[in-house]
Protein backbone atom coordinates (compact mmCIF):
# COMPACT_ATOMS: atom_id res chain seq x y z
CA UNK A 1 0.00 0.00 0.00
CA UNK A 2 1.50 3.34 -0.74
CA UNK A 3 0.50 6.48 1.25
CA UNK A 4 -1.78 8.85 -0.20
CA UNK A 5 -0.16 12.14 -0.33
CA UNK A 6 2.73 11.70 -2.59
CA UNK A 7 5.08 14.85 -3.68
CA UNK A 8 6.38 14.27 -7.24
CA UNK A 9 10.76 14.62 -6.35
CA UNK A 10 10.95 17.89 -8.88
CA UNK A 11 7.78 19.36 -7.39
CA UNK A 12 9.63 22.11 -6.61
CA UNK A 13 10.07 23.69 -10.22
CA UNK A 14 6.42 24.47 -10.50
CA UNK A 15 5.59 28.37 -10.09
CA UNK A 16 2.67 28.97 -8.05
CA UNK A 17 -0.35 30.13 -9.86
CA UNK A 18 -0.67 33.38 -7.65
CA UNK A 19 3.29 34.52 -7.28
CA UNK A 20 4.96 36.25 -9.71
CA UNK A 21 8.23 35.33 -11.15
CA UNK A 22 11.62 36.23 -9.20
CA UNK A 23 13.43 39.16 -10.72
CA UNK A 24 16.59 37.51 -10.54
CA UNK A 25 15.47 33.67 -11.58
CA UNK A 26 17.79 32.20 -14.40
CA UNK A 27 15.31 30.35 -16.40
CA UNK A 28 16.49 27.53 -17.77
CA UNK A 29 16.35 26.47 -21.12
CA UNK A 30 13.02 23.89 -22.00
CA UNK A 31 13.39 20.68 -23.93
CA UNK A 32 10.12 21.11 -26.94
CA UNK A 33 7.59 19.19 -25.99
CA UNK A 34 3.82 18.11 -26.62
CA UNK A 35 1.37 20.15 -24.74
CA UNK A 36 -0.61 18.81 -21.44
CA UNK A 37 -3.34 20.28 -19.39
CA UNK A 38 -2.01 20.05 -16.19
CA UNK A 39 -5.07 21.43 -14.33
CA UNK A 40 -8.57 20.20 -14.48
CA UNK A 41 -11.07 22.92 -15.84
CA UNK A 42 -13.11 25.40 -14.12
CA UNK A 43 -16.70 25.43 -13.78
CA UNK A 44 -18.08 28.67 -13.57
CA UNK A 45 -21.43 28.74 -10.91
CA UNK A 46 -23.67 31.91 -9.62
CA UNK A 47 -24.07 30.46 -6.01
CA UNK A 48 -22.17 27.50 -3.36
CA UNK A 49 -24.98 25.28 -2.88
CA UNK A 50 -24.31 21.96 -3.27
CA UNK A 51 -26.92 19.15 -4.66
CA UNK A 52 -27.40 16.92 -1.27
CA UNK A 53 -25.91 13.68 -1.50
CA UNK A 54 -23.14 14.69 -4.19
CA UNK A 55 -20.64 12.30 -3.32
CA UNK A 56 -17.38 12.92 -5.48
CA UNK A 57 -15.86 15.28 -7.86
CA UNK A 58 -16.92 13.00 -11.10
CA UNK A 59 -18.56 14.39 -13.69
CA UNK A 60 -17.82 17.88 -13.42
CA UNK A 61 -19.02 20.09 -15.88
CA UNK A 62 -15.43 21.69 -18.10
CA UNK A 63 -16.08 25.03 -19.29
CA UNK A 64 -12.87 26.82 -18.38
CA UNK A 65 -9.90 24.80 -19.81
CA UNK A 66 -6.57 26.63 -18.46
CA UNK A 67 -3.85 25.84 -20.97
CA UNK A 68 -1.21 24.09 -19.76
CA UNK A 69 2.53 24.68 -19.87
CA UNK A 70 4.12 24.82 -23.57
CA UNK A 71 7.56 25.55 -24.52
CA UNK A 72 8.99 28.98 -23.74
CA UNK A 73 8.24 31.00 -20.85
CA UNK A 74 4.69 29.57 -18.65
CA UNK A 75 2.36 32.34 -19.06
CA UNK A 76 0.77 33.74 -15.74
CA UNK A 77 -2.76 32.37 -15.35
CA UNK A 78 -6.03 34.43 -14.94
CA UNK A 79 -7.23 35.34 -11.85
CA UNK A 80 -9.75 32.39 -10.39
CA UNK A 81 -13.60 32.91 -11.19
CA UNK A 82 -16.01 32.07 -8.65
CA UNK A 83 -17.10 28.59 -8.57
CA UNK A 84 -15.45 25.15 -7.72
CA UNK A 85 -11.86 24.45 -7.39
CA UNK A 86 -10.35 21.46 -8.64
CA UNK A 87 -9.13 20.21 -5.21
CA UNK A 88 -10.97 17.75 -2.87
CA UNK A 89 -10.01 16.57 0.45
CA UNK A 90 -11.16 13.45 1.85
CA UNK A 91 -10.88 12.44 5.19
CA UNK A 92 -12.45 9.24 7.37
CA UNK A 93 -16.07 10.62 7.38
CA UNK A 94 -16.57 12.94 5.17
CA UNK A 95 -15.56 14.62 1.26
CA UNK A 96 -15.15 18.64 1.19
CA UNK A 97 -14.36 21.02 -1.91
CA UNK A 98 -12.88 24.37 -1.97
CA UNK A 99 -14.85 27.06 -3.43
CA UNK A 100 -14.36 30.44 -4.07
CA UNK A 101 -17.08 32.76 -4.21
CA UNK A 102 -14.72 36.04 -5.67
CA UNK A 103 -13.62 37.29 -2.10
CA UNK A 104 -12.63 34.08 -0.08
CA UNK A 105 -12.00 30.42 0.28
CA UNK A 106 -14.83 28.21 1.71
CA UNK A 107 -14.54 24.55 2.56
CA UNK A 108 -17.80 22.90 2.17
CA UNK A 109 -18.90 19.38 2.56
CA UNK A 110 -20.15 17.67 -0.58
CA UNK A 111 -21.26 14.30 0.51
CA UNK A 112 -24.08 15.13 2.30
CA UNK A 113 -22.58 15.38 5.53
CA UNK A 114 -22.50 17.93 7.41
CA UNK A 115 -24.40 19.97 4.48
CA UNK A 116 -27.55 17.64 4.01
CA UNK A 117 -30.94 18.02 5.35
CA UNK A 118 -32.03 14.69 4.54
CA UNK A 119 -34.79 13.10 7.68
CA UNK A 120 -34.59 9.51 6.06
CA UNK A 121 -33.98 7.43 8.62
CA UNK A 122 -32.45 4.56 6.53
CA UNK A 123 -29.68 6.99 5.51
CA UNK A 124 -28.90 8.65 8.52
CA UNK A 125 -28.38 5.63 9.94
CA UNK A 126 -25.50 4.36 7.66
CA UNK A 127 -23.94 7.47 7.89
CA UNK A 128 -24.28 7.08 11.68
CA UNK A 129 -22.88 3.77 11.28
CA UNK A 130 -20.03 4.88 8.81
CA UNK A 131 -19.18 7.38 11.75
CA UNK A 132 -18.88 4.86 14.13
CA UNK A 133 -17.04 2.36 12.26
CA UNK A 134 -14.37 5.14 10.69
CA UNK A 135 -13.69 6.21 14.72
CA UNK A 136 -13.04 2.61 15.50
CA UNK A 137 -10.48 2.27 12.69
CA UNK A 138 -9.24 5.57 13.70
CA UNK A 139 -8.62 4.13 17.33
CA UNK A 140 -7.42 0.41 16.46
CA UNK A 141 -5.71 0.32 13.05
CA UNK A 142 -2.49 2.97 11.74
CA UNK A 143 -3.11 5.00 9.42
CA UNK A 144 -0.70 3.44 6.71
CA UNK A 145 -0.09 -0.38 6.86
CA UNK A 146 0.41 -2.96 4.46
CA UNK A 147 -3.10 -4.77 2.95
CA UNK A 148 -2.67 -8.06 5.09
CA UNK A 149 -2.68 -5.92 8.22
CA UNK A 150 -6.63 -6.63 9.06
CA UNK A 151 -6.48 -9.89 8.66
CA UNK A 152 -3.79 -10.55 11.37
CA UNK A 153 -6.01 -7.77 13.77
CA UNK A 154 -8.43 -10.28 13.10
CA UNK A 155 -6.90 -13.56 14.33
CA UNK A 156 -5.19 -11.83 17.15
CA UNK A 157 -8.44 -10.49 18.15
CA UNK A 158 -9.81 -14.12 18.92
CA UNK A 159 -6.09 -15.18 20.26
CA UNK A 160 -6.04 -12.42 22.65
CA UNK A 161 -9.44 -12.87 24.07
CA UNK A 162 -9.33 -16.97 24.53
CA UNK A 163 -5.50 -16.25 25.90
CA UNK A 164 -6.74 -13.68 28.58
CA UNK A 165 -9.74 -15.69 29.57
CA UNK A 166 -7.38 -18.78 30.09
CA UNK A 167 -5.22 -16.59 32.28
CA UNK A 168 -7.47 -15.38 34.52
CA UNK A 169 -8.78 -18.97 35.06
CA UNK A 170 -5.28 -19.89 35.99
CA UNK A 171 -4.59 -17.33 38.29
CA UNK A 172 -7.82 -18.28 40.23
CA UNK A 173 -6.35 -21.62 40.61
CA UNK A 174 -3.19 -21.13 41.78
CA UNK A 175 -4.57 -18.51 44.54
CA UNK A 176 -7.13 -21.14 45.38
CA UNK A 177 -4.06 -23.76 45.48
CA UNK A 178 -2.13 -21.29 47.78
CA UNK A 179 -4.97 -21.18 50.48
CA UNK A 180 -5.65 -24.90 50.00
CA UNK A 181 -1.86 -25.92 51.04
CA UNK A 182 -1.41 -22.92 53.39
CA UNK A 183 -4.41 -23.07 55.26
CA UNK A 184 -2.52 -23.40 58.25
CA UNK A 185 0.73 -21.76 57.83
CA UNK A 186 1.82 -18.03 58.06
CA UNK A 187 0.82 -15.63 54.87
CA UNK A 188 4.58 -14.96 54.60
CA UNK A 189 5.30 -18.78 53.42
CA UNK A 190 2.73 -18.20 50.86
CA UNK A 191 4.56 -14.69 49.61
CA UNK A 192 7.74 -16.70 49.56
CA UNK A 193 6.52 -19.57 47.37
CA UNK A 194 4.94 -16.80 44.83
CA UNK A 195 8.48 -14.57 45.05
CA UNK A 196 10.54 -17.66 44.57
CA UNK A 197 8.54 -19.03 41.42
CA UNK A 198 8.38 -15.79 40.05
CA UNK A 199 12.47 -15.04 40.50
CA UNK A 200 13.04 -18.77 38.98
CA UNK A 201 10.97 -17.54 35.73
CA UNK A 202 13.13 -14.48 34.78
CA UNK A 203 16.01 -16.40 35.46
CA UNK A 204 14.94 -18.99 33.08
CA UNK A 205 14.28 -16.05 30.38
CA UNK A 206 17.51 -14.44 30.93
CA UNK A 207 19.19 -17.68 29.57
CA UNK A 208 16.75 -18.90 27.39
CA UNK A 209 17.22 -15.07 25.85
CA UNK A 210 20.91 -15.16 25.64
CA UNK A 211 21.38 -18.35 24.06
CA UNK A 212 19.33 -18.28 21.64
CA UNK A 213 19.21 -14.64 20.25
CA UNK A 214 19.70 -15.26 16.71
CA UNK A 215 17.28 -17.61 16.28
CA UNK A 216 14.43 -14.52 16.93
CA UNK A 217 15.43 -13.55 13.47
CA UNK A 218 16.23 -16.49 11.37
CA UNK A 219 12.90 -18.51 12.58
CA UNK A 220 10.62 -16.08 13.51
CA UNK A 221 7.38 -17.55 13.07
CA UNK A 222 8.48 -20.79 14.24
CA UNK A 223 9.86 -20.02 17.82
CA UNK A 224 6.81 -17.50 18.19
CA UNK A 225 4.17 -20.68 17.25
CA UNK A 226 6.43 -22.91 19.20
CA UNK A 227 6.89 -20.39 22.50
CA UNK A 228 3.32 -19.79 22.19
CA UNK A 229 2.27 -23.96 22.54
CA UNK A 230 4.66 -23.88 25.88
CA UNK A 231 2.71 -20.31 26.73
CA UNK A 232 -0.56 -22.47 26.32
CA UNK A 233 1.00 -25.74 28.26
CA UNK A 234 2.18 -23.65 30.88
CA UNK A 235 -1.38 -22.39 32.04
CA UNK A 236 -2.47 -26.18 31.99
CA UNK A 237 0.07 -26.45 34.85
CA UNK A 238 -0.81 -23.46 36.36
CA UNK A 239 -4.44 -25.39 36.58
CA UNK A 240 -3.12 -27.88 38.29
CA UNK A 241 -1.91 -26.62 40.94
CA UNK A 242 -5.43 -26.72 43.24
CA UNK A 243 -5.25 -30.81 42.67
CA UNK A 244 -1.82 -31.06 44.25
CA UNK A 245 -0.93 -27.79 46.51
CA UNK A 246 1.72 -29.52 48.24
CA UNK A 247 3.69 -29.19 44.97
CA UNK A 248 2.74 -25.73 44.48
CA UNK A 249 6.33 -25.04 44.50
CA UNK A 250 7.42 -26.63 41.57
CA UNK A 251 4.52 -26.69 39.27
CA UNK A 252 3.84 -22.61 39.67
CA UNK A 253 8.02 -22.64 38.67
CA UNK A 254 7.53 -25.46 35.79
CA UNK A 255 4.48 -23.36 34.98
CA UNK A 256 6.46 -19.50 35.23
CA UNK A 257 9.48 -21.02 33.63
CA UNK A 258 7.81 -21.68 30.31
CA UNK A 259 5.68 -18.43 30.60
CA UNK A 260 8.90 -16.20 30.57
CA UNK A 261 10.40 -18.06 27.66
CA UNK A 262 7.20 -17.23 25.69
CA UNK A 263 7.27 -13.57 26.79
CA UNK A 264 10.90 -12.94 25.54
CA UNK A 265 10.02 -14.56 22.10
CA UNK A 266 6.90 -12.27 22.02
CA UNK A 267 8.78 -8.94 23.06
CA UNK A 268 11.65 -10.02 20.34
CA UNK A 269 9.25 -11.13 17.97
CA UNK A 270 7.01 -8.17 18.33
CA UNK A 271 9.38 -5.51 16.27
CA UNK A 272 10.01 -7.21 13.45
CA UNK A 273 6.28 -8.30 13.10
CA UNK A 274 5.40 -4.94 13.56
CA UNK A 275 8.25 -3.28 10.98
CA UNK A 276 6.71 -5.57 8.41
CA UNK A 277 3.08 -3.69 9.00
CA UNK A 278 4.55 -0.28 8.33
CA UNK A 279 4.78 0.66 5.15
CA UNK A 280 5.42 4.58 5.47
CA UNK A 281 7.94 4.09 8.63
CA UNK A 282 5.30 4.40 10.84
CA UNK A 283 6.60 2.09 13.36
CA UNK A 284 5.98 4.11 16.00
CA UNK A 285 2.53 4.32 15.45
CA UNK A 286 1.97 0.74 14.82
CA UNK A 287 3.49 -0.38 18.03
CA UNK A 288 1.37 2.53 19.75
CA UNK A 289 -2.25 0.95 18.22
CA UNK A 290 -0.75 -2.65 18.62
CA UNK A 291 -0.62 -1.45 22.34
CA UNK A 292 -4.45 -0.34 22.52
CA UNK A 293 -5.38 -3.58 20.50
CA UNK A 294 -3.67 -5.73 22.96
CA UNK A 295 -5.17 -4.04 26.41
CA UNK A 296 -8.82 -3.80 24.55
CA UNK A 297 -8.85 -7.42 23.40
CA UNK A 298 -7.98 -8.72 27.08
CA UNK A 299 -10.18 -7.04 28.49
CA UNK A 300 -12.81 -8.67 26.56
CA UNK A 301 -11.38 -12.05 27.80
CA UNK A 302 -11.61 -10.90 30.90
CA UNK A 303 -14.77 -10.21 30.76
CA UNK A 304 -15.32 -13.50 29.15
CA UNK A 305 -13.81 -14.87 32.47
CA UNK A 306 -15.89 -13.10 34.72
CA UNK A 307 -19.51 -14.11 33.05
CA UNK A 308 -18.31 -17.53 33.40
CA UNK A 309 -17.73 -17.34 36.83
CA UNK A 310 -20.82 -15.33 37.45
CA UNK A 311 -22.92 -18.20 36.03
CA UNK A 312 -21.68 -20.74 37.44
CA UNK A 313 -21.06 -19.22 41.41
CA UNK A 314 -23.88 -21.11 42.59
CA UNK A 315 -22.18 -24.45 41.96
CA UNK A 316 -18.50 -24.92 43.57
CA UNK A 317 -18.00 -28.10 42.67
CA UNK A 318 -18.99 -26.92 39.20
CA UNK A 319 -16.87 -24.03 39.19
CA UNK A 320 -13.93 -25.48 40.60
CA UNK A 321 -14.03 -27.98 37.27
CA UNK A 322 -14.80 -25.15 34.87
CA UNK A 323 -11.11 -24.72 34.32
CA UNK A 324 -10.73 -28.10 32.84
CA UNK A 325 -13.63 -28.64 30.93
CA UNK A 326 -12.69 -25.14 29.11
CA UNK A 327 -9.36 -25.16 28.79
CA UNK A 328 -8.22 -27.84 26.17
CA UNK A 329 -11.34 -25.64 23.69
CA UNK A 330 -10.04 -22.14 24.49
CA UNK A 331 -6.09 -23.61 23.89
CA UNK A 332 -7.28 -24.74 20.65
CA UNK A 333 -8.94 -21.88 20.00
CA UNK A 334 -5.98 -19.63 21.23
CA UNK A 335 -3.38 -21.42 19.14
CA UNK A 336 -5.48 -21.60 15.98
CA UNK A 337 -5.68 -17.94 16.28
CA UNK A 338 -2.02 -17.35 16.93
CA UNK A 339 -1.62 -19.64 13.72
CA UNK A 340 -4.01 -18.09 11.63
CA UNK A 341 -2.19 -14.71 12.05
CA UNK A 342 1.49 -15.59 11.29
CA UNK A 343 0.40 -16.56 7.71
CA UNK A 344 -0.74 -12.80 7.45
CA UNK A 345 2.83 -11.76 8.23
CA UNK A 346 4.95 -11.45 5.03
CA UNK A 347 8.66 -10.45 6.23
CA UNK A 348 10.41 -8.84 3.74
CA UNK A 349 13.78 -9.79 5.15
CA UNK A 350 16.09 -12.63 3.66
CA UNK A 351 17.18 -15.75 5.68
CA UNK A 352 18.26 -18.77 4.20
CA UNK A 353 15.50 -20.78 3.98
CA UNK A 354 13.42 -17.45 2.56
CA UNK A 355 16.07 -17.25 0.09
CA UNK A 356 16.16 -20.79 -0.70
CA UNK A 357 12.25 -20.53 -1.51
CA UNK A 358 12.57 -17.49 -3.81
CA UNK A 359 15.39 -19.20 -5.62
CA UNK A 360 14.14 -22.84 -5.90
CA UNK A 361 10.73 -20.89 -7.78
CA UNK A 362 13.50 -18.68 -9.65
CA UNK A 363 14.27 -22.37 -11.10
CA UNK A 364 11.59 -23.98 -11.31
CA UNK A 365 8.98 -20.86 -12.62
CA UNK A 366 11.37 -18.14 -14.17
CA UNK A 367 10.32 -15.52 -11.45
CA UNK A 368 11.26 -14.05 -8.05
CA UNK A 369 8.20 -14.57 -5.73
CA UNK A 370 6.67 -11.85 -3.37
CA UNK A 371 7.04 -11.65 0.38
CA UNK A 372 3.02 -13.13 0.56
CA UNK A 373 4.14 -15.81 -1.86
CA UNK A 374 6.88 -16.70 0.35
CA UNK A 375 4.90 -16.15 3.38
CA UNK A 376 2.48 -18.81 2.25
CA UNK A 377 5.29 -21.40 0.89
CA UNK A 378 6.95 -21.11 4.06
CA UNK A 379 4.14 -21.73 6.89
CA UNK A 380 4.90 -22.24 10.23
CA UNK A 381 7.79 -24.79 10.13
CA UNK A 382 8.86 -26.67 12.93
CA UNK A 383 12.40 -28.72 13.39
CA UNK A 384 11.59 -31.45 13.32
CA UNK A 385 10.07 -31.38 9.56
CA UNK A 386 13.16 -29.82 8.60
CA UNK A 387 16.03 -31.93 5.93
CA UNK A 388 12.30 -34.25 4.89
CA UNK A 389 13.07 -32.72 1.28
CA UNK A 390 15.59 -34.35 -1.11
CA UNK A 391 19.01 -33.64 -1.49
CA UNK A 392 18.37 -30.35 1.84
CA UNK A 393 21.47 -27.57 1.50
CA UNK A 394 23.37 -26.68 4.42
CA UNK A 395 24.64 -23.45 4.96
CA UNK A 396 28.11 -24.30 7.68
CA UNK A 397 31.61 -25.84 7.86
CA UNK A 398 31.81 -29.93 7.48
CA UNK A 399 31.48 -31.64 10.48
CA UNK A 400 34.57 -34.47 10.79
CA UNK A 401 31.77 -36.66 13.06
CA UNK A 402 29.66 -37.22 9.94
CA UNK A 403 30.73 -39.42 6.79
CA UNK A 404 32.64 -37.12 4.43
CA UNK A 405 32.31 -38.06 0.84
CA UNK A 406 36.37 -38.17 -1.32
CA UNK A 407 34.51 -35.84 -3.45
CA UNK A 408 33.76 -33.19 -0.74
CA UNK A 409 37.81 -33.34 0.31
CA UNK A 410 38.10 -32.95 -3.53
CA UNK A 411 36.05 -30.24 -3.31
CA UNK A 412 37.92 -28.59 -0.40
CA UNK A 413 41.62 -29.26 -2.23
CA UNK A 414 40.72 -27.76 -5.64
CA UNK A 415 39.14 -24.28 -3.77
CA UNK A 416 41.26 -21.43 -5.08
CA UNK A 417 41.86 -17.65 -3.21
CA UNK A 418 39.49 -16.58 -6.01
CA UNK A 419 36.47 -17.78 -4.71
CA UNK A 420 34.53 -17.08 -1.67
CA UNK A 421 32.60 -20.36 -1.07
CA UNK A 422 32.99 -24.21 -2.22
CA UNK A 423 30.27 -26.06 -2.81
CA UNK A 424 30.31 -30.02 -1.62
CA UNK A 425 28.30 -33.52 -0.41
CA UNK A 426 27.79 -34.62 3.04
CA UNK A 427 26.20 -37.75 4.61
CA UNK A 428 24.42 -36.68 7.76
CA UNK A 429 22.42 -38.39 10.17
CA UNK A 430 18.86 -37.55 11.34
CA UNK A 431 16.31 -38.39 13.45
CA UNK A 432 16.25 -40.79 16.39
CA UNK A 433 17.16 -44.08 14.35
CA UNK A 434 20.27 -42.08 12.90
CA UNK A 435 19.22 -42.43 9.57
CA UNK A 436 21.49 -41.60 6.88
CA UNK A 437 20.79 -39.07 4.50
CA UNK A 438 22.97 -37.33 1.48
CA UNK A 439 22.84 -33.67 1.19
CA UNK A 440 24.79 -30.28 -0.14
CA UNK A 441 26.78 -28.19 2.38
CA UNK A 442 27.76 -24.34 1.07
CA UNK A 443 31.17 -23.05 2.52
CA UNK A 444 31.48 -19.80 2.92
CA UNK A 445 34.78 -17.69 3.45
CA UNK A 446 35.40 -14.79 5.09
CA UNK A 447 34.51 -11.82 3.84
CA UNK A 448 32.15 -13.32 1.66
CA UNK A 449 29.46 -10.77 0.54
CA UNK A 450 26.01 -11.11 0.13
CA UNK A 451 26.31 -11.46 -3.48
CA UNK A 452 28.11 -14.02 -2.92
CA UNK A 453 26.27 -15.93 -0.33
CA UNK A 454 22.97 -15.33 -2.95
CA UNK A 455 25.60 -16.65 -5.63
CA UNK A 456 26.51 -19.64 -3.86
CA UNK A 457 22.66 -21.13 -2.87
CA UNK A 458 21.86 -20.36 -6.36
CA UNK A 459 24.14 -22.83 -7.58
CA UNK A 460 23.56 -25.20 -5.00
CA UNK A 461 19.64 -25.29 -5.98
CA UNK A 462 21.12 -25.71 -9.55
CA UNK A 463 23.55 -28.44 -8.21
CA UNK A 464 20.37 -30.40 -6.16
CA UNK A 465 18.09 -29.89 -9.38
CA UNK A 466 20.86 -31.93 -11.61
CA UNK A 467 21.46 -34.27 -8.68
CA UNK A 468 17.70 -35.14 -8.27
CA UNK A 469 17.50 -35.86 -12.32
CA UNK A 470 20.09 -39.21 -11.47
CA UNK A 471 19.02 -39.02 -7.91
CA UNK A 472 19.56 -43.67 -7.73
CA UNK A 473 22.86 -43.38 -9.59
CA UNK A 474 24.16 -40.38 -7.09
CA UNK A 475 22.66 -41.94 -3.88
CA UNK A 476 24.37 -45.31 -5.36
CA UNK A 477 27.86 -43.67 -5.61
CA UNK A 478 28.03 -42.28 -1.82
CA UNK A 479 26.74 -45.53 -0.53
CA UNK A 480 30.02 -47.19 -1.98
CA UNK A 481 32.09 -44.18 -1.29
CA UNK A 482 34.27 -44.77 -4.29
CA UNK A 483 35.35 -41.99 -6.40
CA UNK A 484 35.93 -43.45 -9.45
CA UNK A 485 37.08 -40.62 -12.03
CA UNK A 486 33.94 -41.13 -14.12
CA UNK A 487 32.36 -39.86 -11.14
CA UNK A 488 34.75 -36.98 -10.59
CA UNK A 489 33.98 -35.85 -13.88
CA UNK A 490 30.51 -35.71 -13.86
CA UNK A 491 30.89 -34.29 -10.93
CA UNK A 492 33.04 -31.57 -12.19
CA UNK A 493 30.47 -30.96 -14.82
CA UNK A 494 27.84 -30.27 -12.76
CA UNK A 495 29.67 -27.89 -10.98
CA UNK A 496 30.61 -25.57 -14.38
CA UNK A 497 27.40 -26.47 -15.54
CA UNK A 498 25.38 -24.56 -12.12
CA UNK A 499 27.79 -22.37 -11.77
CA UNK A 500 27.37 -21.04 -15.52
CA UNK A 501 23.78 -20.61 -14.92
CA UNK A 502 24.12 -18.90 -11.50
CA UNK A 503 26.38 -16.47 -13.35
CA UNK A 504 23.99 -15.79 -15.90
CA UNK A 505 20.84 -15.27 -13.75
CA UNK A 506 22.59 -13.38 -10.90
CA UNK A 507 21.86 -10.17 -11.96
CA UNK A 508 18.34 -10.04 -13.27
CA UNK A 509 17.84 -11.82 -10.19
CA UNK A 510 18.82 -9.02 -7.99
CA UNK A 511 17.03 -7.02 -9.58
CA UNK A 512 13.39 -8.27 -9.34
CA UNK A 513 14.55 -9.22 -5.51
CA UNK A 514 14.55 -5.37 -4.80
CA UNK A 515 11.77 -4.48 -7.31
CA UNK A 516 9.77 -6.53 -5.03
CA UNK A 517 10.46 -5.30 -1.68
CA UNK A 518 12.88 -7.86 -0.65
CA UNK A 519 15.65 -6.45 1.96
CA UNK A 520 18.67 -7.62 -0.58
CA UNK A 521 21.39 -5.55 1.73
CA UNK A 522 22.05 -8.14 4.38
CA UNK A 523 20.55 -12.06 5.01
CA UNK A 524 20.06 -13.02 8.26
CA UNK A 525 22.04 -16.34 9.27
CA UNK A 526 22.07 -18.53 12.63
CA UNK A 527 24.70 -18.91 14.64
CA UNK A 528 26.03 -22.23 12.75
CA UNK A 529 25.36 -20.69 9.45
CA UNK A 530 27.33 -17.91 9.91
CA UNK A 531 30.62 -20.28 10.53
CA UNK A 532 33.33 -19.38 7.72
CA UNK A 533 36.51 -20.71 6.20
CA UNK A 534 40.21 -19.32 5.58
CA UNK A 535 42.12 -19.48 2.51
CA UNK A 536 45.91 -21.11 2.98
CA UNK A 537 47.97 -20.92 0.38
CA UNK A 538 50.68 -23.30 1.66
Amino acid sequence: MQSTFYTAPNSHHFQLPWKSPEPNFTARKSIPHKPQNRFKTLTITNSLSIPLGYESEEGIDQVLPVPGPGPGPRPRPEPASPGRLPVVIRRSDKVCRYFWDGSRLQLVCVDGGASSFSFNFDDGFRKMFRLCGSAVRDFFIPKQVSGNYMDYVKWKLLHRIFSSALQVLATQAMLRAIGIGYSRSLPSAAALNWVLKDGLGRLSRCIYTAGLASVFDTNLKRVRFSTSVMFSLSIGVELLTPVFPQYFLLLASIANIAKQISLASYLATNTAIRQSFAIADNLGEVSAKAQIQTVCFDNLGLLLAAVLNILLKNNQSLQASLPFVIYPIFSAVDLFGIHQGLKHVHLQTLTKDRLEIILNIWIESGYVPSPAEVSKEEGVDFLWSKGKKNWPIRIGCLNPKDQIPKLSMMAMQYSSGEDYYFICMEIFHKGVKRTKQQGILLCLREGASTADIIMGLLQACYIRKALLVRRSWWESILRVGDALDSVLNEWYKVIEDSKRCAQRDLSLLCEQMLGLGWAAKNILLSTEEQARYSFVDD
